[in-house]
């Protein structure tokens, strides 16, 4: 049994193509429960956010799997084979977890270490618990993945480009953003348009500034007594529109909602911020004066900041290390639970031992304190790397062990040093 991960994300496809294998909620359940009656899988997880679509499986066979799986997202995207086979990528064993450490961590995303793609996966595993198409090894490999993400961003700065897609379309739509009387429209009210509103009133400002318009408008009623918005009927959205500043649309539609000559009726606004997939902003409004158009292309030219690489350097070694780790325990998948257990309790030591030093220590500052934990984490992983590898091998032994003698070969403890200190403590007795 192995793990097999079949997709496209902006880094293999463009846009247009993205749009086409594009899953709404509903459609990724569907896809995810075809994949689990093909031959060979017998667990499936499927990852859509507005830059990826992902279908990992855990496969029997690998060729098999794998054309099964192709099959049905070209049939979904209604791609013809050499379309298909140009922007598909394949990652099998090591390189697919290697692939999902990287994707929740944010180092395989549009705008580098954004936070937001860790709550997708775990949107995508709790979907698959739910609809039962996840098992043991998925759900462990996922629940690492997010642990790893996590812990990439509680050790290090890579989330200070951007935690959202929603801050970074915001930073590149200037200084609008700031203004005090600035007026925006949200179109949808999904995860996204949540995003979208929260991010806007944590950065001050008023909600009375901020309407939100949708089809359902219970949704958008939801929304407005959750964050203290304005909800709008879906047929008042233009008159919304003339007297919006920055619209920020992600409705989950199927084809553009935002046409040129409806911008142009408008007279504004002067942002427009689409986080569609499959877009919902023509992009030819951007050839209307005085508008700008900041969509997933734009913010897919967002390079690495060169203050990052650092940050970059130490998720990429945090992730390696990781992939190096589960693989250990995966090849002692019968005794998983004990390493799982083992590992654990490490991390727990560490947690205590740092919120004691917090405690008892109140003047350290946040990178002092950052320091303490990596350095215990560090001699954490140095003192459990040496069982976790050897597990193994002391299982597929032979013959018998006494405990003394399992933890010697677990700690690859010297064994004269061993034999002497059993004399100190013969002679002693």
């Amino acid at each position: 049994m192995s793990v097999l991960v079949v997709g496209m994300s902006h880094k293999s496809a463009p846009l247009e193509v993205l749009e086409k294998v594009a899953l709404d909620p509903a459609a990724s359940i569907k896809l995810s429960q075809l994949v689990l009656e093909a031959p060979f899988v017998t667990e499936s997880v499927v990852v859509s956010t507005c830059n990826r679509v992902e279908i990992y499986v855990e496969a029997e066979r690998f060729h098999g799997a794998v054309e099964e799986v192709s099959r049905l997202l070209a049939e979904h995207a209604d791609l013809d084979r050499d379309e298909f086979v140009r922007h598909v990528y394949v990652h099998f064993d090591e390189a697919a977890v290697a692939h999902v450490f990287g994707v929740a961590a944010g180092m395989d995303s549009m705008i580098l270490g954004e936070s937001q793609i860790l709550g997708q996966v775990r949107d995508a595993l709790l979907t698959a618990q739910a609809e039962s198409t996840v098992g043991p090894a998925l759900n462990a490999l996922f629940q690492q993945a997010l642990r790893i993400g996590k812990r990439g961003h509680a050790e290090t700065g890579i989330d200070r480009l951007a935690p959202s897609i929603v801050t970074a379309s915001l930073a590149a739509a200037g200084d609008i953003v700031e203004a005090e009387d600035t007026r925006f429209l949200i179109a949808g009210a999904g995860t996204m348009a949540k995003l979208a509103v929260r991010t806007l009133v944590e950065r001050g400002i008023d909600a009375d500034q901020i309407a939100v318009a949708n089809r359902t408008y219970e949704r958008a009623q939801d929304l407005s007594i959750e964050s203290g918005v304005r909800a709008l009927r879906w047929e008042d959205t233009d008159h919304e529109l003339a007297a919006a500043d920055v619209l920020i649309s992600c409705t989950g539609a199927n084809g553009i909602v935002f046409d040129r000559p409806r911008i142009e009726a408008a007279g504004r606004p002067q942002v427009l911020i689409d986080l569609a997939l499959p877009r919902d902003i023509d992009s030819a409004v951007r050839d209307i004066d005085g508008v700008s158009l900041i969509d997933l292309v734009v913010l897919s030219k967002l390079t690495e900041n060169a203050e990052l690489a650092a940050d970059v350097k130490q998720v990429r070694s945090i992730v390696e290390d990781e992939v190096r780790t589960f693989l250990v325990a995966k090849a002692a998948s019968h005794i998983t639970p004990t390493v799982v257990a083992l590992r654990t309790m490490a991390t727990d030591v560490v947690d205590a031992e740092v919120a004691r030093i917090e405690a008892r220590l109140p003047d350290l500052t946040a990178d002092e304190l950052a320091s303490v934990r990596q350095a215990l984490r560090r001699v954490a992983d140095k003192l459990i790397h040496t069982p976790t590898v050897r597990v193994q091998q002391l299982v597929d032994g032979t013959g018998s062990l006494t405990y003394a003698e399992a933890l010697a070969d677990l700690f690859a403890l010297d064994q004269a040093a061993v034999d002497a200190v059993t004399r100190v403590g013969g002679e002693s007795a």
